[in-house]
């Protein structure tokens, strides 16, 4: 019904730069909130970055000044745009949205299938 696609994950070197791409398709009447979480195993999940509908910004204080998210003109497409990585920045970062799939309903949470980011020399 609704998907993630998700794109950009790789090897970096530390102080290294990567740009993750997310983008939705599927049913969807409006998008309320894109962002990303990451996961290292054995560690908690964290939420990243996540812009609302209205364009307000949020992010984690371990990424923030280094990491920006953005999206298309349609709201259907989110960027993480990751700078200065450090090896802890090392995860696997999942694409998340909070949508309406028809008018009036309340949203639904919809994931990607995550992609790896590895920061090492």
């Amino acid at each position: 019904q609704v998907q993630l696609v998700e794109s950009g994950g790789g090897l970096v070197q530390p102080g290294g730069s990567l740009r993750l791409s997310c983008a939705a398709s599927g049913t969807i009447f409006s998008i309320a909130a894109m962002g990303w979480y990451r996961q290292d195993p054995g560690k908690q999940r964290e939420l990243v970055a996540v812009i609302s509908s209205g364009g307000t910004r949020n992010y984690a204080d371990s990424v923030k000044g280094r990491f920006i998210i953005s999206r298309d003109s349609a709201k259907t497409t989110v960027y993480l745009q990751m700078n200065s990585l450090k090896p802890e920045d090392t995860a696997v970062y999942y694409c998340y949205a909070d949508h309406h799939p028809v008018p009036g309903t309340t949203v639904v949470p919809t994931w990607g299938q995550g992609t790896q980011v590895t920061v090492s020399s």
